[in-house]
């Protein structure tokens, strides 16, 4: 479960684990990722502690495709609702 965008930013937050202070995103333009409700995910260099302290292995989510399960159990997802356009997934990434 989740889409291209929320895999991306999951594997982001992997691996760039030991880089302070990052942050990045990556959504779909028309608001939907995958066969989510959500457009994508946001992540910061917070986001893996947030995992450890619930006792979520990222890396296992990456390796079942279940990104989407991951960012609600954590947080993170992008939710835009439909846009109506498709012009191609964005990706933003701030260090």
């Amino acid at each position: 479960m989740g889409g291209r965008n929320q895999e991306l930013a999951l594997a982001l937050a992997v691996n760039l684990s030991d880089v302070e202070g990052f942050v990045a995103a990556s959504m779909g333009t028309d608001g939907i990722d995958g066969p989510t409700d959500a457009a994508g995910a946001v992540v910061t260099d917070d986001t893996l502690r947030r995992a450890a302290e619930k006792r979520l292995n990222p890396e296992e989510y990456l390796e079942n495709n279940d990104s989407h399960t991951f960012f609600k159990k954590v947080g993170g997802l992008i939710y835009t609702g439909p846009t109506g356009t498709n012009v191609g997934d964005i990706t933003i990434l701030l260090v």
